[in-house]
């Protein structure tokens, strides 16, 4: 099926994955309905409540916020996505790419969920992601 509008999300939840991180989903919405979920972390699970706006290298969380974001580029063995804040920060060089624990970025551990990202992008276009929290 083809969507009118797609949209891509990310947020914190109140759970904690084993090594301590606060898990985050990230979230394909077609037309209002929840399509695909991916599980992700961010930021050092000591840095979770720390500045997450004005202090970078402080490995705080994503802030919240819209970003635009890049085609999945190559970056080693794996993929990085540039995201672009669309309002003020000091923060720099975030995007999204595969690793566990995150420091600053949006880490989607789970090489078939980056991969399945990275699919969406290229096909539907997508270029912005929306961190609700």
């Amino acid at each position: 099926g083809t969507f009118q509008t797609l949209r891509l999300t990310a947020r914190r939840t109140s759970e904690h994955d084993q090594g301590g991180n606060r898990r985050w989903a990230v979230e394909l919405h077609g037309d209002g309905e929840l399509i695909v979920s991916w599980d992700a972390v961010s930021g050092h699970p000591a840095r979770q409540d720390v500045d997450r706006f004005w202090t970078p290298g402080n490995a705080s969380p994503l802030p919240p916020g819209v970003y635009s974001l890049g085609l999945p580029e190559p970056w080693g063995d794996d993929l990085w996505f540039d995201l672009l804040p669309r309002f003020a920060t000091s923060r720099s060089a975030l995007g999204i790419h595969r690793c566990s624990p995150g420091t600053g970025c949006l880490c989607l551990p789970d090489r078939d969920a980056i991969e399945a990202l990275a699919t969406w992008v290229r096909e539907f276009g997508l270029d912005e992601l929306t961190v609700l929290n």
